[in-house]
């Protein structure tokens, strides 16, 4: 993801991966970057050790699939909480079909889901297409 210094304004790439486990600053003027991604992220198989479980905000996981037409349905709201909650929040999608084991530990039987976790553990969840107002309601308590 990109991340604009708030001191100099240089746009610096910067991996959620390596967030985990330093600081990250500019590469123009060595500021530290603080700042979360106002997108969602791609969570996978793969990263999600690092990407969820080692995060230090909580975790709005939407685990979907492309031929699913609630998930779409669902998607504009997903992208509009990463961008209000950015810093307070991490939000995140996964693709049931492209990470089964993820979606396996969790036990997903019907999509979308909407996972929050804390500390990589599950601590609410919410099924099917939910209002924004719904998932607000349910995320108030662990930020």
């Amino acid at each position: 993801m990109v991340i604009k210094c708030a001191n100099c304004g240089a746009n610096n790439r910067v991996r959620l991966e390596d967030r985990a486990d330093k600081q990250p600053v500019c590469g123009r003027c060595k500021s530290p970057l603080h700042a979360a991604p106002a997108e969602p992220v791609i969570a996978t198989d793969a990263n999600f050790a690092s990407l969820v479980e080692r995060s230090d905000l909580p975790v709005l996981l939407d685990l979907w699939a492309d031929w699913c037409g609630p998930c779409r349905m669902i998607a504009p709201t997903i992208k509009k909480l990463a961008a209000e909650l950015s810093g307070k929040v991490l939000v995140g999608k996964l693709d049931v079909d492209a990470n089964p084991q993820t979606a396996a530990r969790f036990g997903v039987q019907s999509i979308p889901t909407l996972l929050i976790l804390k500390d990589g553990q599950e601590v609410a969840r919410l099924v099917g297409v939910q209002s924004r107002e719904a998932i607000l309601a349910r995320l108030r308590s662990f930020i």
